[in-house]
């Protein structure tokens, strides 16, 4: 589904003449179908919608990053190329959960998997990737797991 919806925008895309969301959305299939190949490599099936979900969170991260530094090196031009790629990649990801939000799906999780401590971590951000996929960012989340399971 997630897939169908990147190809019909590369081709409104090449339509409409927009360079930058066309070298974006590109280079997103491009991502995609690499990881189809080494999850096919280890026997695995193609991606799922989580699975892409989950690789597009990963290349916003990676844009992040190289827009902060680009910034700190003065890079502004550059920068400006990034920001507009996450905004590309973004359009693709459902609306991110606000930290409340993620607060209140955390204590949910914990209580549906009946976790009790810090061993059970790994229980509770596998539920919670596998009901939030692409709605929170794990980074942040599994600190706050682990605040609420030491708790």
């Amino acid at each position: 589904m997630l897939r169908d919806d990147i190809n019909n925008a590369v081709k409104e895309a090449m339509k409409a003449k927009d360079e930058r969301k066309l070298s974006t959305l590109r280079m997103v299939n491009s991502t995609i179908k690499n990881a189809d190949i080494e999850a096919r490599g280890q026997g695995k099936p193609p991606l799922s919608d989580g699975d892409v979900l989950s690789l597009l969170q990963k290349m916003i991260k990676q844009r992040q990053e190289s827009v902060d530094l680009y910034d700190k090196g003065g890079r502004a031009e550059l920068a400006a190329q990034e920001r507009e790629e996450i905004a590309v990649i973004s359009a693709y990801l459902p609306q991110q959960m606000s930290e409340d939000e993620v607060k209140a799906a955390i204590a949910a999780t914990i209580a549906e998997t009946g976790a009790a401590g810090i061993k059970d971590m790994g229980k509770v951000i596998a539920a919670l990737k596998a009901a939030y996929a692409g709605q929170m960012d794990f980074g942040k989340a599994s600190g706050l797991v682990k605040a609420a399971l030491t708790a």
